[in-house]
């Protein structure tokens, strides 16, 4: 029946800004700007896939969410961190090793990063990596190092 998520939307404080940081910095196509509303809808991905909606509002009226955006695992392995910092975007992981790398989530598998948006939202870019999907490795986190280390001893 559901085969995937079309839309999600965000409460943003200054329209504007948002525009620029989603259509000059991630690159989204805008496709709907809507004066009398203050909102603007922005593809991602191809046309028609996928989309996300922005909505002024009053600080005090928005509520921080999160996403993530499916990128290709091997760009945020070798140059999400790259994109990140020439753009002086704030992005974490969740290895508390302090290093500036994407993670792995072990049990999809996947690699991810995150960062905020100019209003505070956390986005992610995420790409699923070659590997079974293995829901008894719970939310273990790895670097992508440890997580080859790993796949090459199950294969033994």
């Amino acid at each position: 029946m559901i085969k995937g998520l079309f839309e999600t939307h965000l409460f943003v404080e200054n329209l504007e800004r948002s525009i620029d940081f989603y259509a000059n910095v991630l690159k989204l196509e805008m496709y709907l700007f809507e004066e009398e509303r203050r909102a603007a809808l922005f593809w991602i991905g191809k046309p028609q896939q996928a989309m996300l909606g922005l909505w002024e509002r009053p600080k005090e009226e928005i509520d921080i969410r999160h996403f993530a955006f499916e990128c290709d695992w091997d760009w945020i392995l070798n140059d999400s961190i790259k994109f990140l910092k020439s753009n002086n975007l704030n992005f974490w992981n969740f290895l508390n090793d302090g290093s500036q790398q994407p993670m792995v989530f072990a049990n999809i598998p996947a690699i991810a990063i995150y960062f905020t948006d100019p209003d505070g939202h956390y986005l992610e870019f995420i790409g699923t990596l070659p590997g079974k999907y293995s829901p008894e490795k719970g939310s273990q986190v790895l670097t992508y190092s440890q997580w080859l280390e790993a796949e090459q001893r199950e294969k033994q």
